[in-house]
């Protein structure tokens, strides 16, 4: 909870959020923590930052996620109550492999997000191994309750309705929200130049978040416009410029994209100058072929800036749709599956979104996998669909995209605070101990 990651981010928001209601232990990971095997107490801090007076938090670091030598170790030192774990099912597989000890004695809680369709029924072992899972998306909701409930094998368990719940990410009100632009931010951003308008990129340097995509789409949009609105346009791009895990972003932009301005940030920044670098923009975009949920763009309409997004896994959430005038919830996704089909879903029917978001339907869904993860779609955008998109948010103009970002942040307020996530946790957490029961130590079960 004290590093920069997404997951990191939203675990220090969970645990501030609910440490007037439970303390905390956890075991915080990295691939190899400086401080591993030394014991952090956060008290003094919680306490002064929440202003709850009795807060208890603690760190253990540890190179990895963990394993049942050093979880048994834990629940000696610690005895906890409940044991919530977070991010992707296969870094658990040896939680899971442990389970029926486990839940003899504790309830194992899952903080879940799943990107994207098919139904990931390989996934349902893990999901049985849970006593409780709190869905980041409404289409991770809907993916759960199919695939959690279903019965195709005389073994399975299906969960109840309590065990599954609609929990979305939250963004803090009041870390991320409008302010006035200031001459250092825009000395840093615009430098000796005046642009009309600035298209923010702020994800990871990974193939799956499609910067190039993003590049080349941002030079044809460019391209459309007369040599004197193009010059005062600039893509700012918060990632770094050349990753392992990703590509040379430099190399692409000088050989697509050499003749308009991108610049790099090339550093990380705490939420405060980030929160002042999205007031500082016109608009940003995420068009990820997948994506749980997004947080660059949520935190983007919580500072009131309008965004431009691929419709697929939790994004979808950010748009605001409705269909056939009503809000959708994610109990309406248990039988929707996605959106991410415009053929489906934006033409027969009557598909609405919010005026804060200029969404993108992928234009090829294709199907990919690995051993883990034997089969999962990937959802890709056509450049010129983007274009369009860029290109009605630039003609909004300047006054109009910033009514339109003030609009989203009242509807991301409302839906997506840092408060409504913590408070859908606490029901969570609390309604597991009231339904909680010891798994017996071994179970029987006739072969035919």
């Amino acid at each position: 909870m004290r590093m920069t990651s997404g997951v990191a981010t939203m675990s220090k928001e969970l645990v501030l959020g609910t440490v007037h209601k439970f303390d905390w232990v956890q075991l915080g990971a990295a691939i190899r923590h400086p401080e591993a095997g030394k014991v952090i107490d956060l008290n003094d801090d919680v306490r002064n930052k929440t202003g709850v007076d009795d807060a208890n938090v603690k760190i253990y670091p540890n190179n990895g996620y963990g394993d049942i030598s050093r979880l048994r170790q834990l629940i000696e030192l610690e005895k906890p109550d409940a044991i919530l774990h977070f991010t992707d099912p296969h870094y658990w597989q040896w939680l899971y492999d442990n389970e029926q000890e486990i839940r003899n004695q504790t309830p194992i809680l899952f903080y879940h997000i799943w990107d994207d369709l098919p139904d990931p029924h390989y996934n349902r072992d893990y999901y049985e191994s849970c006593d409780w899972l709190g869905c980041i998306s409404k289409q991770t909701y809907g993916i759960v309750d199919r695939v959690g409930k279903s019965t195709r094998h005389s073994t399975h368990q299906p969960l109840k309705n309590w065990q599954v719940s609609y929990v979305p990410h939250g963004i803090n009100v009041d870390t991320f929200k409008p302010v006035d632009s200031d001459d250092e931010m825009k000395k840093f951003v615009h430098g000796d130049k005046e642009y009309d308008f600035i298209l923010f990129y702020n994800n990871r340097n990974i193939k799956r978040k499609q910067p190039s995509d993003v590049i080349y789409s941002y030079k044809l949009f460019c391209d459309s416009l007369p040599k004197e609105k193009s010059d005062k346009c600039l893509l700012l791009m918060h990632t770094s410029s050349v990753d392992k895990n990703g590509t040379d972003l430099v190399a692409v932009v000088n050989e697509l994209c050499d003749d308009y301005d991108v610049k790099f940030t090339n550093e990380k920044f705490d939420q405060s100058k980030l929160n002042r670098m999205y007031n500082m923009v016109d608009c940003t975009i995420n068009i990820a072929n997948n994506e749980g949920f997004g947080l660059t763009t949520a935190e983007s309409v919580m500072s009131g800036t309008p965004i431009i997004v691929n419709v697929t896994g939790g994004l979808q959430d950010q748009c605001g749709f409705k269909l056939e005038g009503k809000h959708l919830t994610e109990k309406d996704y248990v039988k929707i599956g996605s959106l991410h089909d415009k053929r489906k879903w934006s033409e027969d029917l009557n598909l609405t979104w919010g005026e804060w978001v200029r969404p993108v339907w992928s234009s090829s869904i294709t199907l990919n996998g690995s051993p883990n993860t034997p089969y999962i779609f990937d959802d890709r955008i056509n450049h010129y669909d983007v274009v369009d998109s860029i290109k009605e948010v630039y003609e909004w103009g300047r006054p109009e995209r910033k009514r339109r970002g003030l609009v989203g942040r009242e509807f991301m307020i409302k839906h997506f605070s840092n408060k409504t996530m913590c408070d859908s946790l606490i029901k969570g957490i609390n309604n597991t101990f009231k339904n909680f029961k010891k798994k017996p130590k071994y179970q029987l079960h006739k072969i035919t």
